[in-house]
């Protein structure tokens, strides 16, 4: 049995009544945020030197490399990403990035859905730069700044006697970084991509930047980045306390429970669309916020008491109370989406569909097999109670959903051995696989609706990648690899 930990929240009173790597950087580039009034310091020779290094090939294409005895120092990082069950929607302040509600999501193994990033930092670099799966992007955005203020704020000396590095607390302010990232899912398509990129950003620039950080700490700085990156910086079960200073600084995550608390549960997600979706949560929040009288009666009324059983599932590992709660959240935040002038329509028909299948499995079967939860996309994350039932749910999706082409391997991706469970081993087992005796309508198939299947588990929160090789940026020249 894992650790159990509830919330620690600022009111004594509380426990007795809580977008794609491409989209991330796409908001990151367009957010502002408050101009700190403090002019960046111009950049300094040398802070120590070691050895001079080998002149990397690359530096000769590009100016901005490393030069020959400049030492440059890195930090890799993996960090997952999360799916809500009880939903954020809706900003008390967009500046801050603080919700008008607690949420709880569930850590996704970041062996299946992760970001990398490797950030570099050398006297050498002129400038703050940004890679994205190669491609370098813009940094000029309020929530990459506000990001990278406060951890240099906190940033502490570092030593490396070796390697003949010494970096005093105040030099980090006057030394720029390069940074290189990559994500292993679909981009704005409602997998929660930029709680995985902001985490891994702040995560590994605190690694890098040997942050000392009290509890919760760098969960409020992600939070300034994107707001769900703040429950990416933990495993398991998480919570996003909403707070309720004006400053925020009560606003951050907690971990309710570990990844081995309630290792049963098996995820799959249907990938409907990996498209970047038409209207963004940042400014679909906005409309909701501006527009719906729903999303205020959700806030006060609804979500507090559904925090509250949600606790109670989770640490009672109660999946009934669980899937019921989830779906139901689900629901609402899309009914909150319809409830916004102009409305806005994540879900498409495939998803409905989805929704369709488990509820009549569901009420089959007497009590709740599968929880269903959609984020701001059509894409269906379905959370089983256990291995076997996850096998099932596998048959059913396979039945409605078939592959296009003949490669069964490419059509599900992450813990592939839940094929065997469901007994695919082939296109010709899934040929044959009976219609689902829940459904009326059997013999509708849907060939092509969803794009492939992800099959995952609970998981931990980020990692140091120490490994150099899957370092993405070039240790000598501080440039991404390959480029």
């Amino acid at each position: 049995m894992g650790a159990w930990t509830r919330c620690a929240y600022i009111d004594p009173g509380y426990w007795d009544g809580h977008e794609s790597l491409h989209s991330w950087w796409t908001a990151l580039a367009s957010a502002k945020s408050p101009p700190t009034g403090t002019a960046r310091a111009p950049t300094p020779g040398p802070i120590s030197s070691p050895a001079s290094r080998k002149k990397g090939a690359r530096e000769a294409r590009d100016p901005m490399a490393a030069p020959e005895g400049q030492w440059v120092l890195m930090a890799t990082g993996r960090s997952p990403t999360n799916i809500a069950v009880i939903k954020y929607w809706g900003k008390r302040d967009e500046a801050l990035i603080l919700p008008v509600n607690d949420s709880i999501s569930v850590t996704l193994d970041p062996d299946h859905l992760s970001a990398t990033t490797t950030v570099a930092v050398s006297p050498s670099f002129p400038s703050d730069r940004m890679w994205l799966n190669g491609k370098e992007i813009s940094l000029s955005g309020g929530r990459f700044q506000s990001c990278l203020r406060e951890i240099r704020k906190r940033a502490c000396e570092f030593e490396d006697e070796k390697k003949g590095i010494k970096i005093k607390k105040e030099d980090w302010e006057k030394l720029h970084v390069h940074i290189a990232s990559y994500n292993n899912f679909p981009t704005a398509a409602g997998l929660a991509s930029s709680a995985a990129g902001f985490a891994c950003l702040v995560f590994t620039l605190g690694k890098l930047m040997n942050v000392k950080e009290d509890y919760g700490e760098l969960s409020s700085i992600a939070r300034q980045g994107s707001g769900s990156a703040c429950r990416s910086l933990y495993g398991g079960f998480v919570k996003w306390c909403m707070g309720k200073k004006d400053d925020g600084s009560d606003s951050f995550a907690v971990q309710l429970a570990d990844e081995t608390h309630w290792n049963d549960l098996v995820i799959i997600i249907a990938v409907v669309s990996s498209k970047q979706k038409e209207t963004s949560s940042t400014s679909g929040m906005r409309d909701t916020v501006e527009t719906s009288p729903l999303l205020q009666y959700r806030a006060q009324t609804v979500v507090p008491s559904r925090v509250l059983k949600m606790e109670e599932a989770i640490k009672n590992q109660d999946f009934e109370s669980f899937a019921k709660v989830t779906c139901a959240d689900s629901n609402q935040f899309h009914a909150v989406c319809l409830d916004t002038s102009p409305p806005i329509f994540y879900m498409n028909d495939t998803s409905h569909r989805i929704i369709s299948l488990v509820e009549k499995w569901n009420h089959s079967e007497g009590t709740p097999q599968v929880a269903y939860t959609f984020d701001a996309g059509p894409n269906a994350v379905l959370i089983a109670r256990n291995r076997k039932t996850a096998a099932l749910l596998l048959q059913k999706l396979m039945y409605y959903f078939p592959p296009q082409d003949k490669d069964l391997s490419s059509y599900l991706v992450g813990d592939k051995s839940i094929l065997g469970d469901a007994g695919l081993h082939s296109i010709e087992d899934v040929d044959a696989l009976p219609a689902p005796p829940e459904m009326k309508v059997p013999d509708q198939k849907f060939k092509g609706d969803v794009s492939y299947f992800i099959c995952s588990r609970l998981g931990a929160g980020p990692k140091v990648v120490a490994d150099e090789n899957q370092a993405l940026i070039d240790s000598v020249t501080g440039l991404p690899k390959g480029v």
